[in-house]
């Protein structure tokens, strides 16, 4: 996995959303951050210290590549903005779902 900085990742996320278009999709996931890159250590060890401030993880994967970057809290705001102007620019192609009425819906009705 590739750590990447805010705005570098916004690029990267383009590319791989180009990418994905025509044949396959991509996932961006969030996720609450602290700083340690290692699991908690076993009972009658010394715990991990709990930090001040937390921050947020993002990544992104689609098939093998796989990207990510660590926001801190005072980023978020413009990452945010970032993101959603690339959402708003990739997500043009989104055909509704048709839903499927089951059978048994069907004879009641």
């Amino acid at each position: 996995m590739v750590l990447l900085d805010n705005s570098s990742f916004i690029l990267r996320l383009e590319k791989i959303a180009n990418n994905a278009r025509n044949d396959s999709s991509f996932t961006v996931t969030f996720k609450r951050y602290d700083g340690h890159d290692r699991p908690e250590p076993r009972e009658g060890r010394p715990p991990l210290a709990k930090p001040s401030t937390y921050m947020c993880l993002m990544r992104a994967q689609c098939k093998s590549k796989k990207i990510s970057t660590v926001l801190r809290q005072e980023d978020v705001p413009t990452m945010m903005a970032m993101y959603s102007q690339f959402m708003k620019s990739k997500m043009d192609g989104l055909k509704r779902v048709k839903k499927v009425k089951s059978k048994a819906k069907i004879a009641k009705g």
